[in-house]
């Protein structure tokens, strides 16, 4: 969302961020665009989504505003209601496959009410986008409605090499620590791997993960780094050995996924370990940055192993990252996100 409120505000754009305030939120970083929280009653569940699209429609409402930008189905309502009543502009962008994560996938009542929100409201939206074709095409025939690709890669940064000498084998997590995301079989592997693991983030799994760490018996080779800021964030990846990006299969925003990190790793230089999911797949036979790996502890072990082992295949890995790079980074997605604003406003 930095990404894209920064490239609207080049644009010319007057650009608001609104989300909400949690228990352990940190102060907001200044911008060159505005932000704003709305503070809740509620922290999960229906009433929570209830309650912060209430608030959100009637913060819209009075918002002077040229056009809405709903991120996800969880927002989607309070925009498109907010647009219509002021016949204002209403943009869709989709970052996962809402009713088919987790979460929700496996609970028919709840999912049937996402679906229910996406048929209604996404059909009215001006300008359509998600991260990947993949859902690209699914939403685009689902909602018969056109969907074009913004993908989740990060601004090209000055690169700090660090040489095997300053810094021991480093195994890192980035992202949040929810259901699915191969966590609980990382901290498995750990148990026969002798590196470090760092883990950066938090979610729904944070407190049974450090409780998983300690039954293992693995405080002194695994660190929560918790919330790290985005600036922070891409030097610590720097100094990563492997990146980790192993998923299981629980729903198709999973399989049809193109995380963050996988190209944050990239940028970085970073060889990782990956779901073999179709968007992975796909990348990978043009850039072998990753070596796709089951999400299973034996399989992940073998992997990390294979990779410290072979200095010949991990430097091949690195060299790859260094190409990839060159296309997977904010430069080639700026002008084409210009763009489609430019065609709707």
């Amino acid at each position: 969302m930095i990404r894209i409120c920064t490239s609207l505000t080049e644009a010319g754009y007057d650009v608001l961020l609104v989300g909400r305030t949690k228990p352990n939120s940190v102060f907001l970083a200044d911008q060159v665009f505005e932000q704003h929280r709305l503070n809740c009653w509620f922290e999960s569940g229906k009433l929570f989504y209830i309650e912060y699209n209430l608030r959100l429609l009637l913060y819209l409402l009075f918002k002077r505003a040229d056009a809405f930008s709903a991120v996800d189905l969880d927002t989607l309502v309070a925009c498109t209601i907010a647009a219509k009543i002021r016949s204002k502009k209403l943009m869709f962008d989709a970052h996962e496959y809402f009713e088919e994560v987790p979460e929700v996938t496996n609970r028919p009542l709840i999912k049937h009410v996402w679906q229910t929100v996406g048929k209604l409201f996404i059909p009215q939206a001006h300008l359509a986008y998600t991260v990947n074709r993949a859902l690209a095409d699914i939403f685009s025939e689902k909602y018969d409605k056109q969907f074009e690709v913004i993908r989740n890669v990060p601004y090209p940064y000055p690169l700090v090499k660090h040489t095997e000498s300053e810094v021991k084998p480093v195994l890192l997590y980035q992202g949040a620590l929810n259901k699915g995301r191969g966590l609980e079989q990382l901290l498995e592997a750990m148990t026969q791997l002798d590196v470090e693991c760092w883990i950066a983030g938090e979610g729904d799994l944070s407190g049974k993960l450090r409780n998983l760490v300690r039954d293992l018996g693995l405080k002194d080779k695994v660190k929560f780094l918790g919330y790290v800021e985005p600036d922070k964030l891409k030097h610590l990846t720097a100094k990563a050995t492997i990146g980790y990006n192993v998923m299981e299969n629980m729903g198709l925003s999973y399989y049809y996924s193109l995380a963050n990190k996988f190209f944050d790793y990239i940028q970085a230089e970073v060889p990782q370990i990956c779901a073999p999911f179709p968007e992975y797949e796909h990348i990978n036979q043009k850039f072998e940055v990753a070596l796709l790996t089951p999400c299973k502890s034996d399989e992940i072990v073998k992997s990390i192993q294979l990779l410290l082992a072979d200095k010949a295949y991990y430097n091949k890995l690195q060299q790859s990252c260094e190409k990839a790079k060159q296309t997977f980074n904010w430069e080639s997605e700026d002008e084409k996100l210009k763009s489609m604003y430019r065609n709707v406003i």
